[in-house]
Parts: C-alpha cells; sequence; structure tokens
C-alpha cells in the first residue's frame, strides 16, 4: 500500500539546527496542529519526546489528547471548553470573549493581534483582557503574538516586533501591581526565529523548519534544513502501453512509441493532486507520470514495485502555484506513517 516515510535522521538534524538558534531545546514549541503538517502526529510526537522537547502546540483540545503523554506543556490554539482540562493544557485566548468559556484555574495564553488581524486582542484591551482572567480565575502563563510577513523583507515585520515589545511591557507593569507569577513570551514562528541573532524569549513556535522546510524569501538567511517526509506508491500492475494508445481520463497521454508501464496505487484522493493542465512531473529517479492522475491510483512509465513519489516537495510546490505546507498538509491522514 502507498505510505509515508519519515526520516528521523533528518528530522534531528533540523531540530538542532533550530534548538541552537533559539538556544536551547527547552525553548522549542513544536507545532504539531493539522497531522503534524501531514507528517503523522503521533509519529512525530514519539520522535519529538525521544529528542527531548517538552513544549508542543495544537489546533484543538483533540488533538491535545491525543499527545498527552509527550509532552509537559501543550498549547492549544483555537479552542475552548468550560470543564477541567489536563494542568499541561493551555487554552489560547483568542478574544476576550474567550475567557467566559474556560473553566476555573484553565491555563491560558493571550494571543495579541499586532498586525495581522485575524485573531487575538488588541493591544488597548490587554488590561481589560487581563482583569477579567482574573475575575475567571483563569492562569495567565503566556503572551504572544504572530508575524504576518516574517518570511519577506519589509518593514511589517520590525513595526509587529516594536507594538510587541510595548505590549510586553504594559503587560510585566500590569502583572507586577496586581502580583501575578511571571509569564513566558513568544512571537517567533520559523522564518522569524532565523531573523534573530540572539533569541531571548521564553519560546519560539517551531512548525515547518522542523519538517524540513522555510519559505523566507532572499535576501533573507535560509537554513539548511532538510525534508522528513517522503511520499511512497506501491505497483497495482503493469501492463504494455502501444504507440498511439492513451493512458488515464481524457487520453492526455498518447504514447509515441510500444513502452511498459504501470498502475500504482496512490491518487488526488489521497492528497496527490491532479497537476495543472500542460504541466509534466517526473518522480525524484526519474519516472514520469503519465495522463491525469484519478482519485485513487496513477499511471507512471515505471514497473518498480515502489515508486517514490517525492523526498522534497518544494518542487510539487511550485507546479502547484502554492507553498510546502499545502502539499504536506493534503496528504490522507490513514495513509500509514513510517519512521525510517
Amino acid at each position: 500500500m502507498a505510505h509515508v516515510e519519515l526520516n528521523k535522521q533528518n528530522f534531528f538534524h533540523n531540530l538542532d539546527i533550530c534548538s541552537k538558534q533559539a538556544n536551547g531545546k527547552d525553548k522549542i514549541a513544536i507545532v504539531l496542529k493539522d497531522n503534524a503538517y501531514g507528517h503523522g502526529l503521533i509519529e512525530i510526537a514519539t520522535m519529538a519526546k525521544e529528542y527531548g522537547l517538552t513544549n508542543a502546540i495544537v489546533q484543538n483540545i483533540e488533538e491535545a489528547h491525543k499527545i498527552e503523554k509527550y509532552f509537559k506543556h501543550i498549547l492549544i490554539l483555537a479552542d475552548t471548553k468550560k470543564e477541567s482540562l489536563s494542568h499541561s493544557f493551555h487554552i489560547t485566548i483568542n478574544t476576550i470573549e474567550d475567557i467566559a468559556l474556560l473553566a476555573e484555574n484553565t491555563n491560558i495564553h493571550i494571543k495579541v493581534d499586532t498586525g495581522m488581524h485575524r485573531s487575538g486582542i488588541a493591544p488597548d484591551e490587554l488590561q481589560s483582557t487581563i482583569n477579567k482572567a482574573i475575575e475567571y480565575k483563569l492562569n495567565i502563563l503566556g503572551i504572544f503574538t504572530h508575524f504576518k510577513s516574517a518570511d519577506i523583507m519589509g518593514s511589517e515585520y520590525f513595526t509587529q516586533k516594536t507594538i510587541f515589545k510595548g505590549v510586553i511591557k504594559e503587560a510585566c507593569e500590569i502583572c507586577a501591581k496586581l502580583n501575578l507569577p511571571k509569564f513566558k513570551v513568544h512571537s517567533c514562528n520559523s522564518s522569524a526565529l532565523f531573523r534573530e541573532t540572539n533569541f531571548n524569549e521564553d519560546l519560539a513556535r517551531v512548525g515547518i523548519a522542523l519538517y524540513g522546510y522555510i519559505e523566507n524569501q532572499s535576501p533573507l538567511f535560509i537554513p539548511n534544513l532538510k525534508p522528513v517526509l517522503s511520499l511512497h506508491s506501491l505497483k497495482i500492475s503493469s501492463r504494455i502501453l502501444k504507440k498511439g494508445q492513451s493512458v488515464g481520463y481524457g487520453g492526455n497521454f498518447t504514447a509515441n512509441k510500444d513502452m511498459e508501464i504501470s498502475t500504482y496505487d496512490i491518487g488526488y484522493g489521497d492528497g496527490f493532486k491532479r497537476l495543472p493542465k500542460n504541466i509534466t512531473y517526473a518522480t525524484p529517479t526519474n519516472e514520469n507520470i503519465l495522463g491525469n492522475i484519478s482519485m485513487d491510483n496513477i499511471s507512471i512509465d515505471s514497473i518498480k514495485n515502489d515508486i517514490c513519489l517525492f523526498d522534497d516537495v518544494k518542487k510539487l510546490a511550485q507546479l502547484h502555484n502554492t507553498i510546502s505546507y499545502e502539499i504536506l498538509t493534503s496528504i490522507n491522514p490513514t495513509i500509514k506513517r513510517i519512521i525510517v
């Protein structure tokens, strides 16, 4: 059957690079949302724990429950629940209204909108948010923001950093007056982390870089990361395609000579998307995909039993005019993940 292979050596290589940049593995909060960017939630959590990471980030409480035994602290980005949660779970406050949706003694991180304008409280809501969190007896353990263009050279990144610096100064003053404990500060995603020359926050929320990719545009620094995931497909059958015969829906490929081809057990239903019109794609070992990709299978000019469809997704992302994230997270979660 089709399967995903996860290269542990490459994963640990990326962890080494990111941990060094963040001044220690204890500063890395691995982002595991959306099935660990398509890599496999449990498989990546297992390797992260083996490496020694203790902080993780997920999208919802369901994901947090699945990895609870692997990490000491789990930040949940977009979910609330008015019931007692594991003390290792930290809930993000995206709006001041979220506070009333949580049970007493819930651990929270307050997200501040410094310019992305997607989620998070406004900077001028900080005092009222802290006051309401105290009223509802919540534990404020962190304050953070998210950069909208850390991967692009420009002023917006620095503008957000300046706003966030002011937010943290105000938060420290408020918490000191109210005798609240010290909270964790974090703002850097993968791209932002590698723009720092002396990282000094409590956490770096690192996702795509740990999986081997970064979207930084020139002239920004691009670290020597290695892709972790490769996608493999197994042969269903082989046949001789005679000169003049076509294969697949629409007959988009016609053989100009007799050739031996095979059908493999993966398709767009598994997340391997149909190629744009008039675009050709060859596997890492130079076998060509022939004709249209079907829902559950694909034709390739090969007779190998196992075909690696990609071991570096950047080429496919370029062909689809998208980013590596979209290709990786499209891989069907039911496909088996294997650590190698």
